[in-house]
């Protein structure tokens, strides 16, 4: 058990060898704000213990932690093999204690969601991005590297969201941009807050955000950031599945189009093109895909788009 503010940290049994290799849990938990969450971790094969020593290693947070954590640190095992000279990797999942899904609706929507004004912010939803920030750096990233890998050299961060995951990673960005090197933002929910996001990222960006005032702090960080944002054609514009009856269809159709995500997506390239701010921007749309399905494919291409600089 460790403690770093407070929050303590509490390791799960190990698991066997045979099933999950270097991989271990922890709960996070904080008496003083009522919250626990669960985090896993996953390190290259290659290294013997976590006590390994001349090793560098990049490393990747992953938010939604219990439906993208092992997708992604199975990501990184797979592409070793064939990616000659890739860099030692690190994954760090963010999660909850579930039994039930993969997803803690309640507590995304607080952790994740902006303090931005809107009109549409109903009365009492607290927004929690700040304070969520402030334990992935002030608490998670030390205990990641001071105490599970302590004689490891870390160099840079990423961190990947998917939509309302991916709405947290732009804000990321605009308000603490030197925090990771590379954001990666799938399919994010920029229509929260009547998609007040966007306004934000040009009067931040567009006007410059010295890196002072930033509560955050990415040491290994020696260039602007790098943003990869990703969208599916289908989620915007869907098509009607084979044994999908007309009715389900449309109710689908009225659901997701308003939501705009094609349209926000490219708003949002075009806005931190313009800006500036970033070494680089990408947009991918990923043809034929709807939103559940994009999350495992842009996974897949953000470990490309981080590792490969």
């Amino acid at each position: 058990m460790t403690t770093l503010g407070n929050w303590t940290f509490t390791p799960f049994p190990a698991f066997p060898a045979t099933l999950l290799a270097n991989t271990a849990v922890w709960n996070a938990s904080s008496v003083v704000l009522n919250m626990t969450y669960q985090i896993g971790v996953s390190w290259p094969f290659q290294w013997d213990s976590r006590e390994v020593s001349n090793k560098s290693a990049l490393t990747m947070y992953v938010l939604d932690g219990n439906a993208m954590g092992m997708t992604a640190a199975e990501g990184f095992k797979r592409r070793q093999p064939v990616a000659f000279g890739q860099p030692d990797s690190v994954v760090v999942s963010i999660g909850y204690p579930l039994t039930d899904s993969v997803y803690s609706f309640a507590h995304r929507f607080i952790d994740y969601k902006p303090p931005l004004p809107s009109p549409e912010n109903p009365q009492g939803t607290p927004s929690g991005a700040d304070a969520f920030i402030e334990f992935v750096d002030g608490a998670l990233r030390p205990f990641v590297r001071n105490t599970i890998f302590p004689n490891v050299a870390f160099t840079r961060d990423a961190i990947f969201g998917h939509s309302f995951g991916g709405l947290f990673v732009v804000y990321a960005l605009i308000s603490h941009p030197g925090m990771f090197d590379t954001y990666l933002a799938a399919s994010p929910a920029l229509e929260v807050q009547n998609s007040s996001i966007l306004d934000q990222v040009s009067a931040r960006f567009g006007t410059g955000i010295p890196d002072s005032i930033s509560v955050c702090s990415n040491t290994s960080r020696t260039s602007q950031p790098a943003l990869f944002i990703s969208y599916g054609s289908l989620e915007e514009f869907p098509v009607r599945r084979r044994t999908e009856t007309q009715a389900a269809f449309q109710m689908r159709k009225d659901y997701f189009r308003p939501l705009a995500m094609t349209e926000h997506c490219h708003e949002l390239y075009d806005r931190v093109k313009s800006s500036g701010r970033t070494r680089d921007v990408v947009l991918k749309e990923y043809a034929g895909q709807d939103h559940a399905g994009v999350a495992a494919s842009a996974i897949t291409d953000g470990i490309d788009y981080f590792v490969d600089w």
